[in-house]
């Protein structure tokens, strides 16, 4: 389109050049056979424009040239109108607020911008979450098999992303009640909290989860693809022993995708599940009530805060031992896991907000490249983290800047048009049917799953 309207400006514009010098410079109109002479003479001729084609000896006279000016003009101002009155591709440019939706304000007034390819304009979601008395099980991975384990006492600890998810998703205006309109389905389950306070055991959370996706016709339709898990421990979706088998399409939000506690292998796949960030107490953030201020530079005695668990890996054991050694020493923050993976790496350049040190090279060596950070670098590390630190703060829809707006964010690019699966089926006129040709809205629960 854009194409198009250059070339038909430039014609208009010569056209115009050529009608102003006909204006300025008026001329005795060339007879016609004199025209066929300098068109014979010289191939590079054109033919002069003749602005009175019914009568080619008569002249072009002002009044001519005045209304064909006048009405390229008219024609001119009608075309700009019409063009403000359809509305045109979103723009390229990702800096101006006005032009671009898709611009989020993060703390200290900074801006930060969701790239255009693959994300959109703006977020345009619908999303189904399912309610826990709808679907035979589901309140068991919410409550426990008595149901007495209450969405507050699982807030703590990484645990409380699931509950503040759920929450959050049960008020966001990309909710829709319409399962034939949903572009996603949330599954909401308290798997680990209710694991760690006795509700299900290991054995009964594998069996409640496959009752609960038996009776989920949307589930079968697309082969659990456009479904949405949250595990947010160590454990991941391993808390279903069965996850390879029956949502190993579904798209799984966990904020530990570089390993998996007692596991050789991840539940993370990078091209269909989401990095999310952890809980963090929001008497920690800016909603609640501050419980720490934080010390300038100059009066930190320490700089450095270890979190995580050994787990027999030899680096992090090195860096117990280390800390053994030297418990006065004074460093910066730094990520020693090689496999780690970030939240919303397609926007934040982590190399701005922290260090990556290898963990094969713990040691003195790593205690003197810290020391030798000059105090100025740390405070241009720690303003460029307070402008993204809203990024992991779980808050409702009317704060533009926080870990929601993220994850709906990289929702958006696993939405699907079509949804199919290794069960699902389509006939001439568009009706899904599955295997023994029965029509998608006569499927009964309880289903074959994989």
């Amino acid at each position: 389109m854009r194409r198009i309207k250059t070339t038909s400006f430039l014609s208009f514009f010569n056209f115009l050049s050529s009608s102003l010098s006909s204006l300025a410079t008026p001329k005795t109109p060339t007879p016609l056979h004199e025209h066929r002479k300098q068109k014979m003479g010289s191939p590079n001729n054109k033919p002069a424009r003749i602005f009175s084609p019914h009568n080619h000896t008569s002249p072009c006279t002002r009044t001519h040239q005045i209304g064909a000016l006048l009405l390229i003009a008219t024609t001119f101002f009608l075309t700009r109108l019409f063009d403000q009155a359809i509305p045109t591709c979103p723009p390229s440019s990702l800096n101006n607020d006005h032009l671009s939706p898709n611009v989020v304000h993060v703390s200290d007034g900074g801006t930060l911008s969701w790239p255009q390819r693959g994300y959109g304009s703006h977020l345009s979601l619908k999303i189904y979450v399912y309610e826990e008395d709808e679907i035979d099980g589901l309140k068991e991975l919410l409550r426990g098999r008595d149901g007495k384990i209450s969405a507050d006492a699982c807030l703590k600890g990484q645990w409380g992303t699931q509950v503040k998810i759920h929450g959050l998703l049960l008020e966001s205006r990309f909710r829709t009640r319409k399962k034939e309109e949903a572009d996603l389905f949330f599954v909401p389950a308290y798997v680990k909290c209710v694991r760690m306070m006795g509700g299900l055991n290991d054995k009964e959370i594998n069996h409640t989860y496959v009752k609960v996706l038996s009776q989920m016709p949307y589930f079968r339709r697309s082969g659990g693809r456009d479904h949405i898990f949250v595990f947010p421990s160590g454990a991941g979706a391993h808390l279903f022993r069965s996850w390879a088998t029956y949502i190993n399409r579904s798209i799984i939000l966990t904020p530990e995708a570089d390993r998996t506690d007692k596991k050789d292998t991840s539940a993370f796949n990078t091209w269909k599940d989401i990095i999310i960030p952890g809980n963090v107490e929001d008497g920690m953030t800016k909603r609640g009530v501050a419980m720490v201020q934080p010390l300038t530079l100059s009066k930190r005695k320490y700089l450095a805060n270890y979190l995580g668990r050994a787990q027999g890996k030899v680096g992090r054991l090195k860096l117990i031992e280390l800390a053994k050694q030297y418990p006065d020493k004074e460093c910066v923050p730094v990520i020693l896991s090689d496999q780690a993976e970030f939240p919303f790496q397609n926007v934040i350049d982590y190399t701005q907000i922290s260090i990556k040190w290898p963990s094969t090279r713990i040691g003195l060596e790593l205690l003197e490249y810290l020391e030798s950070i000059p105090d100025e670098n740390i405070e241009q590390m720690i303003a460029a983290g307070r402008q993204i630190r809203c990024l992991w703060v779980y808050a409702p829809e009317f704060e533009s800047c926080s870990a929601m707006q993220g994850i709906m964010w990289e929702l958006q690019r696993k939405v699907r048009q079509f949804h199919q699966s290794a069960e699902t089926f389509w006939l001439h006129n568009r009706t899904i049917v599955d295997r023994h040709l029965v029509e998608f809205s006569s499927w009964v629960p309880p289903m074959p799953l994989p």
